[in-house]
């Protein structure tokens, strides 16, 4: 069994729709998850629909680092895009127009006709990818996004789940890749708050400075956001304020795994160790799909 059908087993056990894949940085292995997943659900008869959230490939003004890698699809799957960036071949049949806007303009919702590689797109607000994912539910079983942290609030209290990707390409050693990590899957696994309990529910985000001045005063009521992407801390912030603070949310996330990535273009990490600590440290199932290794 491959790590995209462990991927793929994860989300339906955990009865979801949607599976949304999100890195701590880039080139730590989000699409190359994202791919294995989809054709792993191929594989199976799963008919998966497809979407990009942030920054389209709106031609040259992007380096190469920064373009998203174009996806390589089978006959028959139905994807969102930007109407200028629906390419002649392969061809597409186009479902239906979107109200929405990516970076590169309208969007819309597409067919493959015949395999072949497109560019994804999708909206840039949390609502927007809300209803491209509707929308691509009403063709398909399965909706996989490429998405981004910011965005994630868009399957929250939701039939969807997210895997994280992380990797040697943002950290300078394994311990800093494993710090960040961990420290990103304790905030988005933040539980749902207990209405039986004394809470102070706050109007928008946990800053840091609003997190530490909650921690100098060693407050024991629940600190409820709306969901833990208004947690806005990362690192030894977020790490002290999970540890000090009763951190919850009205609408959880869930979080199923991490990929791991142990080679970055600058550097390289054992892999069985890496992905066996990222396991430990999280508390998920971790693959890392490029040297074949699973930790649980």
């Amino acid at each position: 069994m491959t790590a995209g059908d462990e991927l793929l087993d994860l989300a339906s056990a955990a009865g979801a729709r949607t599976i949304f894949f999100v890195g701590t940085g880039r080139n730590v292995g989000k699409t190359t998850s994202l791919r294995a997943t989809y054709l792993a659900a191929c594989r199976r008869g799963v008919r998966g629909a497809l979407a990009a959230i942030g920054r389209d490939n709106d031609g040259a003004e992007l380096a190469p680092a920064q373009r998203k890698p174009r996806i390589f699809v089978r006959a028959g799957t139905v994807f969102a895009t930007a109407r200028r960036l629906l390419a002649r071949s392969p061809a597409s049949e186009i479902l239906a127009l979107s109200r929405l806007q990516g970076a590169s303009g309208p969007l819309l919702y597409a067919r493959a006709m015949e395999e072949g590689s497109c560019d994804l797109a999708g909206p840039a607000t949390a609502s927007g990818v809300r209803e491209v994912v509707a929308e691509l539910q009403e063709w398909s079983d399965l909706v996989i996004v490429d998405g981004a942290v910011d965005r994630i609030a868009a399957v929250a209290d939701s039939q969807g789940v997210i895997v994280i990707a992380c990797g040697a390409a943002t950290a300078h050693t394994p311990q800093e890749a494993i710090d960040d990590v961990t420290a990103l899957v304790a905030r988005l696994r933040v539980e749902r708050y207990d209405p039986a309990k004394p809470a102070l529910q706050l109007e928008g985000a946990l800053t840091a400075s609003r997190a530490a001045e909650l921690v100098a005063r060693r407050e024991t009521r629940q600190i409820v956001v709306g969901d833990p992407t208004q947690i806005a801390l990362s690192g030894k912030a977020a790490r002290r304020a999970l540890e000090r603070l009763d951190l919850r949310c009205l609408r959880p996330l869930r979080p199923v795994a991490v990929t791991v990535s142990s080679i970055g273009p600058e550097r390289s990490f054992e892999p069985r160790a890496f992905v066996r600590d990222v396991a430990a440290a999280t508390g998920l199932p971790a693959f890392d799909l490029y040297a074949g290794e699973r930790a649980a």
